[in-house]
Protein backbone atom coordinates (compact mmCIF):
# COMPACT_ATOMS: atom_id res chain seq x y z
CA UNK A 1 0.00 0.00 0.00
CA UNK A 2 2.99 2.26 1.16
CA UNK A 3 5.92 3.23 -0.86
CA UNK A 4 9.37 4.96 -0.99
CA UNK A 5 9.76 7.43 2.40
CA UNK A 6 6.44 6.70 3.70
CA UNK A 7 7.13 2.97 4.28
CA UNK A 8 10.31 3.52 5.80
CA UNK A 9 8.18 5.85 8.21
CA UNK A 10 6.02 2.80 8.47
CA UNK A 11 9.05 0.42 9.49
CA UNK A 12 10.65 2.72 11.97
CA UNK A 13 7.29 3.07 13.74
CA UNK A 14 6.54 -0.43 13.96
CA UNK A 15 9.98 -0.81 15.47
CA UNK A 16 8.82 1.52 17.90
CA UNK A 17 5.96 -0.18 18.56
CA UNK A 18 7.37 -3.30 19.20
CA UNK A 19 10.28 -1.98 21.30
CA UNK A 20 7.58 0.07 23.85
CA UNK A 21 4.81 -3.05 24.55
CA UNK A 22 7.83 -5.37 24.75
CA UNK A 23 8.52 -3.64 28.43
CA UNK A 24 5.22 -2.16 28.87
CA UNK A 25 3.41 -5.24 28.50
CA UNK A 26 5.45 -7.09 31.15
CA UNK A 27 4.94 -4.23 33.58
CA UNK A 28 1.32 -4.16 33.33
CA UNK A 29 0.48 -7.71 32.76
CA UNK A 30 -2.28 -8.30 35.54
CA UNK A 31 -3.73 -5.10 34.93
CA UNK A 32 -6.15 -3.86 32.85
CA UNK A 33 -5.44 -0.59 32.20
CA UNK A 34 -7.79 3.02 30.90
CA UNK A 35 -4.75 5.68 31.51
CA UNK A 36 -1.74 6.45 32.93
CA UNK A 37 -0.88 7.98 35.73
CA UNK A 38 2.80 9.71 36.93
CA UNK A 39 3.43 7.81 33.93
CA UNK A 40 2.38 4.48 35.38
CA UNK A 41 -0.76 2.68 33.77
CA UNK A 42 -3.32 2.40 35.98
CA UNK A 43 -6.02 -0.09 36.75
CA UNK A 44 -9.44 -1.26 36.38
CA UNK A 45 -9.23 -4.02 38.55
CA UNK A 46 -7.23 -2.34 41.56
CA UNK A 47 -6.52 1.16 42.61
CA UNK A 48 -2.41 0.80 42.74
CA UNK A 49 -1.11 1.99 44.89
CA UNK A 50 -3.60 1.56 47.91
CA UNK A 51 -4.67 -1.83 46.65
CA UNK A 52 -7.92 -1.42 47.15
CA UNK A 53 -10.90 -3.32 45.29
CA UNK A 54 -12.50 -1.05 42.96
CA UNK A 55 -15.97 -1.77 40.90
CA UNK A 56 -14.55 -0.86 37.66
CA UNK A 57 -14.11 -4.23 36.10
CA UNK A 58 -17.46 -3.45 33.81
CA UNK A 59 -15.54 -0.04 32.49
CA UNK A 60 -16.31 -0.19 28.94
CA UNK A 61 -12.73 0.22 27.78
CA UNK A 62 -11.34 -3.02 29.17
CA UNK A 63 -11.16 -4.76 26.35
CA UNK A 64 -8.89 -2.62 24.67
CA UNK A 65 -5.64 -3.73 26.21
CA UNK A 66 -6.57 -7.37 25.61
CA UNK A 67 -7.13 -5.82 21.98
CA UNK A 68 -3.13 -4.84 22.01
CA UNK A 69 -1.61 -7.87 23.39
CA UNK A 70 -3.79 -9.46 20.66
CA UNK A 71 -2.32 -7.46 17.80
CA UNK A 72 1.24 -7.76 19.06
CA UNK A 73 1.27 -11.35 19.09
CA UNK A 74 -0.23 -11.48 15.63
CA UNK A 75 3.06 -9.17 14.79
CA UNK A 76 5.84 -11.04 16.51
CA UNK A 77 4.39 -14.80 17.42
CA UNK A 78 5.42 -13.76 21.11
CA UNK A 79 3.65 -15.81 23.12
CA UNK A 80 4.25 -13.91 25.41
CA UNK A 81 1.63 -11.23 24.50
CA UNK A 82 -0.86 -14.10 24.12
CA UNK A 83 -0.03 -14.75 27.75
CA UNK A 84 -0.88 -11.86 28.79
CA UNK A 85 -4.25 -10.83 26.39
CA UNK A 86 -5.61 -13.84 28.42
CA UNK A 87 -5.57 -12.42 31.82
CA UNK A 88 -7.44 -9.36 31.21
CA UNK A 89 -10.21 -11.74 29.58
CA UNK A 90 -10.37 -14.16 32.21
CA UNK A 91 -11.02 -10.93 34.70
CA UNK A 92 -13.75 -10.05 32.45
CA UNK A 93 -15.56 -12.89 33.76
CA UNK A 94 -16.72 -11.21 36.42
CA UNK A 95 -19.01 -8.63 34.47
CA UNK A 96 -20.97 -11.55 33.27
CA UNK A 97 -21.30 -12.45 37.39
CA UNK A 98 -21.97 -8.93 38.19
CA UNK A 99 -24.87 -7.98 35.05
CA UNK A 100 -25.83 -4.68 36.13
CA UNK A 101 -22.98 -2.64 35.17
CA UNK A 102 -22.89 -4.55 31.71
CA UNK A 103 -24.63 -2.08 28.89
CA UNK A 104 -23.90 -1.43 25.19
CA UNK A 105 -20.30 -1.48 24.98
CA UNK A 106 -20.23 -5.16 25.69
CA UNK A 107 -19.09 -5.27 21.88
CA UNK A 108 -16.17 -3.00 22.74
CA UNK A 109 -14.65 -5.11 26.10
CA UNK A 110 -15.10 -8.98 24.10
CA UNK A 111 -14.33 -8.41 20.72
CA UNK A 112 -10.56 -7.48 20.89
CA UNK A 113 -10.74 -9.95 23.84
CA UNK A 114 -13.01 -13.54 23.64
CA UNK A 115 -13.54 -12.75 19.53
CA UNK A 116 -10.20 -12.09 18.58
CA UNK A 117 -8.60 -14.89 20.87
CA UNK A 118 -11.21 -17.49 19.50
CA UNK A 119 -10.03 -16.24 16.20
CA UNK A 120 -6.34 -16.51 16.42
CA UNK A 121 -6.83 -20.43 18.83
CA UNK A 122 -10.40 -21.66 18.79
CA UNK A 123 -10.19 -21.44 21.96
CA UNK A 124 -13.97 -22.62 23.20
CA UNK A 125 -13.94 -21.04 26.27
CA UNK A 126 -13.52 -18.00 24.83
CA UNK A 127 -16.34 -18.46 21.90
CA UNK A 128 -18.98 -19.36 24.60
CA UNK A 129 -17.93 -15.67 26.36
CA UNK A 130 -18.57 -13.92 23.33
CA UNK A 131 -21.81 -15.78 22.13
CA UNK A 132 -23.10 -14.70 25.44
CA UNK A 133 -21.99 -11.27 25.28
CA UNK A 134 -23.67 -11.10 21.68
CA UNK A 135 -27.11 -12.47 23.54
CA UNK A 136 -26.76 -9.80 26.11
CA UNK A 137 -26.25 -6.82 23.11
CA UNK A 138 -28.98 -8.30 21.36
CA UNK A 139 -31.40 -8.02 24.15
CA UNK A 140 -30.87 -4.59 24.25
CA UNK A 141 -32.79 -4.37 21.38
CA UNK A 142 -36.05 -1.80 20.57
CA UNK A 143 -38.50 -2.85 18.25
CA UNK A 144 -40.13 0.03 17.91
CA UNK A 145 -37.30 2.63 17.38
CA UNK A 146 -35.16 -0.12 15.65
CA UNK A 147 -32.02 0.91 17.45
CA UNK A 148 -30.06 -0.91 20.34
CA UNK A 149 -30.61 0.97 23.57
CA UNK A 150 -27.61 3.14 24.97
CA UNK A 151 -26.42 2.64 28.97
CA UNK A 152 -28.53 2.25 31.48
CA UNK A 153 -30.71 4.57 33.53
CA UNK A 154 -27.33 7.17 34.14
CA UNK A 155 -27.90 8.84 37.67
CA UNK A 156 -31.80 9.09 37.79
CA UNK A 157 -32.26 10.04 34.32
CA UNK A 158 -34.56 7.56 32.03
CA UNK A 159 -32.40 6.66 29.20
CA UNK A 160 -34.77 3.77 28.18
CA UNK A 161 -34.89 5.27 24.41
CA UNK A 162 -31.63 6.46 24.53
CA UNK A 163 -28.99 5.46 21.33
CA UNK A 164 -25.54 6.77 21.10
CA UNK A 165 -23.67 6.67 17.51
CA UNK A 166 -20.80 4.93 19.90
CA UNK A 167 -22.51 1.81 19.40
CA UNK A 168 -21.60 1.19 15.60
CA UNK A 169 -18.45 -0.41 17.27
CA UNK A 170 -20.89 -2.65 19.11
CA UNK A 171 -22.85 -4.26 16.58
CA UNK A 172 -19.77 -5.75 14.64
CA UNK A 173 -20.24 -8.64 17.67
CA UNK A 174 -23.33 -9.60 16.65
CA UNK A 175 -22.20 -9.61 12.76
CA UNK A 176 -19.81 -11.74 14.30
CA UNK A 177 -22.70 -13.92 16.14
CA UNK A 178 -24.46 -14.52 13.34
CA UNK A 179 -20.99 -15.27 10.84
CA UNK A 180 -20.09 -18.25 13.84
CA UNK A 181 -23.47 -19.46 14.52
CA UNK A 182 -25.37 -19.07 11.11
CA UNK A 183 -28.11 -17.18 13.06
CA UNK A 184 -29.31 -14.08 10.79
CA UNK A 185 -30.94 -12.77 13.76
CA UNK A 186 -28.10 -10.77 15.49
CA UNK A 187 -27.12 -9.75 11.82
CA UNK A 188 -30.52 -8.65 11.64
CA UNK A 189 -30.80 -6.60 14.53
CA UNK A 190 -27.18 -4.84 13.49
CA UNK A 191 -28.40 -3.30 10.22
CA UNK A 192 -31.82 -2.26 11.61
CA UNK A 193 -29.92 -0.13 14.17
CA UNK A 194 -27.09 0.77 11.28
CA UNK A 195 -30.23 1.13 9.20
CA UNK A 196 -31.85 3.49 11.74
CA UNK A 197 -28.30 5.43 12.77
CA UNK A 198 -28.06 6.20 8.77
CA UNK A 199 -31.07 8.68 9.14
CA UNK A 200 -31.37 9.19 13.19
CA UNK A 201 -27.56 10.17 13.71
CA UNK A 202 -25.86 11.09 10.49
CA UNK A 203 -26.71 14.39 9.10
CA UNK A 204 -26.60 15.79 5.38
CA UNK A 205 -22.89 17.42 5.26
CA UNK A 206 -21.52 14.09 7.06
CA UNK A 207 -21.35 15.57 10.61
CA UNK A 208 -23.22 13.47 13.16
CA UNK A 209 -24.75 13.59 16.52
CA UNK A 210 -23.69 11.68 19.69
CA UNK A 211 -27.24 11.12 21.30
CA UNK A 212 -30.56 10.62 19.76
CA UNK A 213 -33.64 10.09 22.32
CA UNK A 214 -36.18 7.89 20.86
CA UNK A 215 -39.68 7.46 22.37
CA UNK A 216 -38.86 3.54 23.76
CA UNK A 217 -42.72 2.95 22.83
CA UNK A 218 -43.36 4.04 19.71
CA UNK A 219 -39.91 4.63 18.25
CA UNK A 220 -40.71 8.00 16.98
CA UNK A 221 -37.64 10.57 17.82
CA UNK A 222 -37.82 12.96 20.78
CA UNK A 223 -34.36 14.77 20.55
CA UNK A 224 -30.90 14.88 19.92
CA UNK A 225 -28.56 15.49 22.58
CA UNK A 226 -24.41 17.20 22.40
CA UNK A 227 -23.32 14.17 24.42
CA UNK A 228 -19.63 14.14 24.89
CA UNK A 229 -19.32 17.47 21.86
CA UNK A 230 -19.25 20.75 22.99
CA UNK A 231 -23.20 20.90 22.46
CA UNK A 232 -26.20 19.82 20.58
CA UNK A 233 -26.20 19.77 17.00
CA UNK A 234 -22.20 20.44 17.25
CA UNK A 235 -19.73 18.01 16.09
CA UNK A 236 -18.25 15.55 18.25
CA UNK A 237 -14.82 14.45 16.92
CA UNK A 238 -14.49 11.13 17.80
CA UNK A 239 -18.13 10.62 17.53
CA UNK A 240 -17.33 10.99 13.98
CA UNK A 241 -14.80 8.63 13.77
CA UNK A 242 -17.29 6.13 15.29
CA UNK A 243 -19.58 6.93 12.61
CA UNK A 244 -16.85 6.93 9.49
CA UNK A 245 -15.08 3.62 10.94
CA UNK A 246 -18.30 2.31 12.10
CA UNK A 247 -20.12 2.62 9.19
CA UNK A 248 -17.28 0.83 7.18
CA UNK A 249 -17.41 -1.95 9.59
CA UNK A 250 -21.18 -2.37 9.15
CA UNK A 251 -19.92 -2.72 4.64
CA UNK A 252 -17.50 -5.21 5.88
CA UNK A 253 -19.75 -7.64 7.09
CA UNK A 254 -22.71 -7.01 4.99
CA UNK A 255 -21.25 -5.21 1.44
CA UNK A 256 -24.61 -3.08 1.57
CA UNK A 257 -23.45 -0.09 -0.54
CA UNK A 258 -25.15 2.33 1.83
CA UNK A 259 -23.03 1.74 4.47
CA UNK A 260 -19.89 2.51 2.47
CA UNK A 261 -21.35 5.52 0.94
CA UNK A 262 -22.42 6.88 4.76
CA UNK A 263 -19.30 6.12 5.93
CA UNK A 264 -16.99 8.03 2.63
CA UNK A 265 -19.83 11.01 2.89
CA UNK A 266 -18.61 11.07 7.06
CA UNK A 267 -14.96 10.90 5.86
CA UNK A 268 -15.02 13.71 3.63
CA UNK A 269 -16.31 15.35 5.99
CA UNK A 270 -14.01 14.63 8.54
CA UNK A 271 -11.18 15.67 6.07
CA UNK A 272 -12.60 18.79 5.47
CA UNK A 273 -12.08 19.72 8.92
CA UNK A 274 -8.58 18.14 9.44
CA UNK A 275 -6.71 21.18 10.36
CA UNK A 276 -3.27 22.33 9.07
CA UNK A 277 -1.33 21.00 12.06
CA UNK A 278 -3.22 17.46 11.54
CA UNK A 279 -4.14 17.77 15.31
CA UNK A 280 -7.76 16.88 15.86
CA UNK A 281 -9.79 19.02 18.11
CA UNK A 282 -12.32 17.75 20.32
CA UNK A 283 -15.34 18.98 18.91
CA UNK A 284 -14.82 20.63 14.93
CA UNK A 285 -17.57 23.44 16.14
CA UNK A 286 -15.78 24.00 19.47
CA UNK A 287 -14.90 27.89 19.67
CA UNK A 288 -11.23 28.24 19.56
CA UNK A 289 -10.57 28.78 23.14
CA UNK A 290 -10.09 27.10 25.25
CA UNK A 291 -7.99 24.19 22.92
CA UNK A 292 -9.36 21.22 23.55
CA UNK A 293 -7.70 18.28 21.36
CA UNK A 294 -8.43 14.81 21.06
CA UNK A 295 -5.79 12.56 19.58
CA UNK A 296 -8.28 9.11 20.27
CA UNK A 297 -9.98 10.72 17.35
CA UNK A 298 -6.89 10.90 14.96
CA UNK A 299 -6.20 7.25 15.63
CA UNK A 300 -9.70 5.67 15.09
CA UNK A 301 -10.10 8.02 11.72
CA UNK A 302 -7.26 6.66 10.51
CA UNK A 303 -8.48 3.14 11.02
CA UNK A 304 -11.56 3.87 9.04
CA UNK A 305 -9.35 6.19 6.12
CA UNK A 306 -7.25 3.22 5.35
CA UNK A 307 -10.44 0.24 5.10
CA UNK A 308 -12.08 2.46 3.07
CA UNK A 309 -9.13 3.05 0.64
CA UNK A 310 -8.98 -0.64 0.18
CA UNK A 311 -12.21 -0.49 -1.26
CA UNK A 312 -12.31 2.46 -3.59
CA UNK A 313 -11.03 3.07 -6.86
CA UNK A 314 -7.97 4.06 -7.75
CA UNK A 315 -9.29 8.36 -8.29
CA UNK A 316 -10.28 7.94 -4.35
CA UNK A 317 -7.95 6.38 -3.05
CA UNK A 318 -5.37 8.92 -2.39
CA UNK A 319 -7.46 11.08 -0.82
CA UNK A 320 -8.49 8.76 2.24
CA UNK A 321 -4.88 7.39 2.66
CA UNK A 322 -2.87 10.67 2.45
CA UNK A 323 -5.35 11.81 5.19
CA UNK A 324 -4.90 8.92 7.14
CA UNK A 325 -1.01 9.33 7.05
CA UNK A 326 -0.58 13.04 8.07
CA UNK A 327 -2.62 12.16 11.11
CA UNK A 328 -0.87 9.50 11.82
CA UNK A 329 2.64 11.22 10.96
CA UNK A 330 1.26 14.10 13.61
CA UNK A 331 0.23 11.58 15.65
CA UNK A 332 3.81 9.60 16.06
CA UNK A 333 5.91 12.70 15.32
CA UNK A 334 4.46 15.24 18.28
CA UNK A 335 1.73 13.15 20.52
CA UNK A 336 3.81 10.23 21.71
CA UNK A 337 6.31 9.25 23.82
CA UNK A 338 8.41 6.73 22.72
CA UNK A 339 10.15 6.90 25.76
CA UNK A 340 10.24 4.50 29.25
CA UNK A 341 9.37 7.78 31.14
CA UNK A 342 5.33 6.86 30.50
CA UNK A 343 3.70 3.76 30.41
CA UNK A 344 0.94 5.10 27.19
CA UNK A 345 2.28 5.81 23.53
CA UNK A 346 -0.55 8.52 22.39
CA UNK A 347 -0.70 11.31 25.19
CA UNK A 348 -3.13 13.68 24.75
CA UNK A 349 -6.80 11.83 24.44
CA UNK A 350 -9.83 13.63 25.76
CA UNK A 351 -13.18 11.64 26.75
CA UNK A 352 -15.42 14.50 25.97
CA UNK A 353 -15.79 18.77 25.58
CA UNK A 354 -16.73 19.57 28.89
CA UNK A 355 -14.64 16.86 31.23
CA UNK A 356 -13.03 18.29 34.07
CA UNK A 357 -9.42 16.85 32.51
CA UNK A 358 -7.89 17.30 29.28
CA UNK A 359 -4.66 16.09 27.16
CA UNK A 360 -4.22 12.79 28.88
CA UNK A 361 -3.12 8.77 27.87
CA UNK A 362 -6.29 7.10 27.07
CA UNK A 363 -5.71 3.29 26.20
CA UNK A 364 -7.70 3.04 23.10
CA UNK A 365 -5.77 5.91 21.62
CA UNK A 366 -2.86 3.48 21.76
CA UNK A 367 -4.96 0.61 20.76
CA UNK A 368 -5.90 2.44 17.58
CA UNK A 369 -2.88 4.14 16.64
CA UNK A 370 -1.48 0.37 16.48
CA UNK A 371 -4.19 -0.94 14.35
CA UNK A 372 -3.88 1.60 12.16
CA UNK A 373 -0.15 0.86 11.73
CA UNK A 374 -0.57 -2.74 11.09
CA UNK A 375 -3.16 -2.09 8.72
CA UNK A 376 -0.61 0.15 6.87
CA UNK A 377 1.90 -3.08 7.12
CA UNK A 378 -1.07 -4.63 5.25
CA UNK A 379 -0.57 -7.91 7.48
CA UNK A 380 -3.15 -6.70 10.60
CA UNK A 381 -5.27 -8.63 12.68
CA UNK A 382 -8.80 -7.65 12.24
CA UNK A 383 -10.79 -7.67 15.78
CA UNK A 384 -13.90 -6.13 14.69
Amino acid sequence: MLTGQDQVWLNEVIDKISTKMDWVSEKSKYKIPFTTINGTHDNRIVDNPSGTVTDEINWWTNGFWGGMMWLMYHETGNEKYREIAQISEKELDRCFEEFYGLHHDVGFMWLPTSVANYKVTQNPESRKRALHAANLLAGRFNLAGGFIRAWNDIDHTDTRGWAIIDCMFNIPLLYWASEETGDPRFKQIAMKHADTGMTAFVRQDGSVNHIVEFDPFDGGIVRTYGGQGYEEGSSWTRGQTWALYGYMMSYMHTHKDDYLQTAKRIANYFIANIPADGVIPVDFRQPKEPKREDDTAAAIAACGLIEIAKVVGEHEKNLYLEAALKLLRTLDSTRSDWTTNDDCIIKYGSGSYHSANHHHAIIYGDYYFMEAIFKLKGNDLYLW
